[in-house]
C-alpha cells in the first residue's frame, strides 16, 4: 500500500492532477475513508439503539405499577410515535451519508471536522426525542430543540460535500463522472437544507403539523427519482 500515498500535488503519481488536497489540510499517514466510514457507523448504530431504551424501561415502571402488560403500548403512544420518528430520521440522514461517503478514499481535518459535527448532531437526537414523549407533540421549544438538531446534521454534510467537490482527488473514480456525481450530491445537500428549514418554519407556524412536516424530507429522493425517470430521454 506504500504506493499510495499522495505527494505534495495530492496526485501520487507523476501525471498532472485534479484539484487536490490542500498540504495544511491533509492528515498523515494517509487517514481513510475506510477508517472514518467505519467510525461513523458505529456511532450512528449506538444512538439509533438508545431510542428504544426509554421505551424498554417502561417495562418494569408499568409491572411494578400492577398495570396490565398492555399499557406499556396503549399508555405510552406519545413515546412510541418519537420513537418510530428519530428511527426514521436517524435511518434516512445515514443513508444520506452513505451515499456522500460511498467512494471517498481519502479524509481532511475539514472532513473529519464537520463529520464530527454531523456524528454530535445524531447522538444528541435521542434527547429531543425523549423530550417529546415527555412533553407532547405540541411543545414548540421541544420542536425547535428537534429541528435545530436535525438542521445542525444536514448543514454538517453540506459542509461535507463543499470539501468533496473542491477537492475531487478524495474521491475514487476518474475525470467528468466523479466530478458530475459530486455535484449531483451537493445540490442535494443543498435541498436537504433547504427541505429541513422549511419544515422547521412550518413546524413553529402550525403547531398541528409540527412532525408531519419532516415529510418535507421525502422531497430530495423525489427528485432523484425524477431524475433517473428522465435521463433515458436525454439519450
Amino acid at each position: 500500500m506504500g504506493g499510495s500515498g499522495v505527494d505534495e500535488t495530492g496526485t501520487g503519481g507523476g501525471e498532472p492532477a485534479e484539484p487536490s488536497v490542500p498540504a495544511s489540510d491533509r492528515l498523515e499517514g494517509g487517514a481513510s475513508g475506510e477508517r472514518l466510514v467505519l467510525f461513523t457507523d458505529a456511532v450512528t448504530a449506538i444512538s439509533i439503539t438508545l431510542l428504544v431504551l426509554p421505551l424498554v424501561d417502561l417495562v418494569p415502571e408499568v409491572a411494578s405499577a400492577h398495570r396490565p402488560a398492555s399499557d406499556v403500548i396503549t399508555g405510552h403512544l406519545s413515546q412510541i410515535w418519537s420513537f418510530l420518528l428519530s428511527f426514521t430520521v436517524i435511518a434516512n440522514i445515514w443513508r444520506e451519508h452513505h451515499r456522500t461517503f460511498s467512494t471517498v478514499t481519502k479524509t481532511t481535518r475539514a472532513l473529519m471536522m464537520w463529520n464530527t459535527g454531523w456524528l454530535l448532531s445524531v447522538v444528541v437526537m435521542p434527547l429531543p426525542t425523549e423530550m417529546i414523549g415527555a412533553f407532547g407533540g405540541h411543545d414548540r421549544f421541544v420542536a425547535a430543540f428537534y429541528y435545530a438538531v436535525l438542521l445542525a446534521g444536514v448543514v454538517c454534510r453540506l459542509a461535507m460535500l463543499k470539501v468533496l467537490k473542491s477537492n475531487p482527488g478524495m474521491v475514487e473514480g476518474e475525470g467528468e463522472a466523479t466530478r458530475r456525481r459530486i455535484a449531483h450530491l451537493h445540490t442535494d445537500g443543498y435541498v436537504n437544507v433547504l427541505a429541513v428549514v422549511l419544515a422547521f418554519i412550518i413546524a413553529l407556524a402550525v403547531p398541528v403539523l409540527q412532525y408531519w412536516s419532516l415529510l418535507l424530507l421525502i422531497l430530495p429522493g423525489r427528485m432523484r427519482f425524477t431524475s433517473r425517470l428522465s435521463r433515458p430521454a436525454d439519450h
